[in-house]
């Protein structure tokens, strides 16, 4: 027997509607893959589930906003209004000079050069010689820079053992100070309780003549 007939319609069942959801969208997407590449077809595909989590695909060939162009085109429905329109130039316009100057980087590699002419050739090797120039310039002022830089931490050193020189000197300064005050008050107190000295005189001044 053969599978019945499924009614489609909501399913209220959370998990089973998350099931059939995973299930149905993975073989979206295979299909997409496969009309892809049996047929040769540009497809875009985008899924939006109800989480909001999006899912998308797109043939290698192609992108989604070329697809939506094409679709504008040939539908004659507007996707984008002029300030969109005006976005996209933008965007245009910055692609065509980044790949200018990527290919005038490689240029001035020396690749891909031989497509150009005298005069392009002869402006891209005064373009190169001011460049080495100015490198050349450039490295010439690091030593200069760095001497510079040296003597500055040289001056700022004699400074600081200047400043701790001094700070070492005044320090001594004051510890002699005191320690002449404290000299100078020992003398003082020793001066103030010195005991008296008296000399001894004999009663007959003239006894000595005698004996």
């Amino acid at each position: 027997m053969g599978r019945g007939k499924i009614e489609i319609k909501r399913i209220e069942n959370t998990s089973n509607r998350q099931v059939t959801y995973s299930k149905r969208k993975n073989g979206i997407i295979k299909k997409a893959k496969e009309i892809t590449v049996l047929c040769d077809a540009n497809v875009s595909l985008v899924i939006y589930g109800s989480s909001g989590k999006m899912y998308e695909y797109c043939s290698p060939k192609t992108n989604l906003i070329d697809m939506l162009d094409r679709y504008q085109r040939l539908s004659g429905n507007k996707l984008w209004d002029a300030k969109h329109e005006n976005l996209q130039n933008e965007i245009d316009r910055i692609k065509k000079e980044n790949e200018s100057m990527q290919i005038e980087l490689r240029h001035l590699k020396g690749e891909d050069i031989t497509s150009l002419n005298y005069e392009e050739l002869i402006a891209y090797e005064d373009a190169l010689e001011n460049g080495l120039t100015n490198i050349r310039d450039k490295k010439d002022e690091i030593p200069k820079m760095m001497r510079k830089h040296e003597q500055v931490l040289e001056e700022e050193n004699k400074h600081l053992m200047y400043l701790l020189k001094v700070k070492g000197d005044s320090s001594e300064n004051r510890h002699k100070s005191w320690w002449q005050q404290s000299e100078m008050a020992a003398m003082g107190d020793y001066q103030a309780h010195e005991p008296f000295s008296f000399r001894v005189q004999p009663m007959q001044p003239n006894l000595h003549e005698r004996m």
